[in-house]
C-alpha cells in the first residue's frame, strides 16, 4: 500500500520559516519524481516545487528564491524548505510523487502565514 505523509505544517507570521516533510512507503522511492502543491481555500490546486529522481529542481516562480526543495532518497523523504513566508503562501500543502503512468498524492498538511 502506498502511503505519503506529510508533517510539519503550521502558524507561522510573515517573514517567518517552516519546513515541511513527505515520507513516503510502499514504492521504490528513489526513481519517483516528487513534487509539492498546494491548495488555498477557493482556489484550485497549484504546482509549488519539484525534484526529479536525478535531483534537477523546478519552482513555481511565486516562490523561487524562498522556497527549497530537497529528498534523502535513504529516509524515502522529500523536504520543502519554506523562507520568507508570505500570507499568501496560506493553503493546505500536498506531497506527490509521480512516474510515468503512476501518481500518488498526501493528505496535506495545513500551512497558515499570518500577516
Amino acid at each position: 500500500q502506498v502511503q505519503l505523509v506529510e508533517s510539519g505544517g503550521g502558524l507561522v507570521q510573515a517573514g517567518g520559516s517552516l519546513g515541511l516533510s513527505c515520507q513516503a512507503s510502499g514504492i521504490m522511492f528513489r526513481i519517483y519524481h516528487m513534487s509539492w502543491y498546494r491548495q488555498a481555500p477557493g482556489k484550485q490546486r497549484e504546482f509549488v516545487a519539484a525534484i526529479t529522481s536525478a535531483g534537477i529542481t523546478n519552482y513555481a516562480g511565486s516562490v523561487q528564491g524562498r522556497f527549497t526543495i530537497a529528498r534523502d532518497n535513504a529516509k524515502n523523504t522529500v523536504y520543502l524548505q519554506m523562507n520568507s513566508l508570505k500570507p499568501e503562501d496560506t493553503a493546505v500543502y500536498y506531497c506527490n510523487a509521480n512516474k510515468v503512468a503512476q501518481s500518488y498524492w498526501g493528505q496535506g498538511t495545513q500551512v497558515t502565514v499570518s500577516s
